[in-house]
C-alpha cells in the first residue's frame, strides 16, 4: 500500500469573509518540494475571487488522468520494444449535471499524439492495444466514476 500527500494552504488575509467575496487563491505543496498557485476556476467562482493564472482542481483532475495514462502507456510501449520519441496530450474535461443534478466531471477526453523512433513501430492495431492496456492499468481512471475516453493519434 502507498500513501500520497499534498498540503493545501489558504489564508484570508484580513478580507471580509461572510459576504462570500473572499479570494479563493491558495497554494498546493507536494512532497518533492514543488509549490503551485491554485484557485477555484473562474468559470465556477468569478474573478477577482478566483485567480485565472493558477491551477484549479478541475484542470488538475484532467491533468492527473492524462499523466497517469501517459506514464502507463510509456511503460507498456517500452516493455513491448517500441521507442516513444514524443507524447503530447491535449486532454479536456466536461462538467455537466449527472442524474442526481449534481455538477460533476462527466467525461475526460484524452487526445494523445504519439511519435515513435527506431525501426520497430506499432501498426494501428498495436497502437490501439497499447492505449487500451494503459487505460486498463491507470490507477486514477480505475478510481473515478468519470468516463475517461482516449482518442489517440499516431504521428
Amino acid at each position: 500500500m502507498s500513501e500520497y500527500t499534498a498540503t493545501v494552504h489558504w489564508q484570508r488575509d484580513g478580507a471580509p469573509f461572510v459576504d462570500n467575496r473572499y479570494s479563493r487563491a491558495h497554494r498546493w505543496r507536494f512532497d518533492g518540494g514543488i509549490e503551485l498557485p491554485a484557485s477555484s476556476s473562474p468559470s465556477v467562482v468569478p474573478l477577482p475571487m478566483s485567480d485565472a493564472n493558477a491551477v484549479d482542481p478541475e484542470e488538475a483532475f484532467v491533468a492527473a488522468l492524462s499523466s497517469c495514462h501517459m506514464l502507463w502507456f510509456l511503460s507498456i510501449a517500452a516493455e513491448a520494444g517500441f521507442v516513444v520519441e514524443s507524447y503530447d496530450d491535449a486532454a479536456s474535461g466536461t462538467m455537466a449535471r449527472n442524474t442526481q443534478r449534481q455538477l460533476v466531471m462527466t467525461v475526460v477526453l484524452l487526445r494523445p499524439r504519439v511519435a515513435f523512433a527506431g525501426t520497430r513501430r506499432p501498426d494501428a492495431e498495436e497502437f490501439a492495444t497499447l492505449h487500451h492496456r494503459a487505460h486498463d492499468a491507470c490507477y486514477l481512471a480505475n478510481s473515478v466514476r468519470t468516463e475517461v475516453r482516449c482518442v489517440p493519434h499516431l504521428i
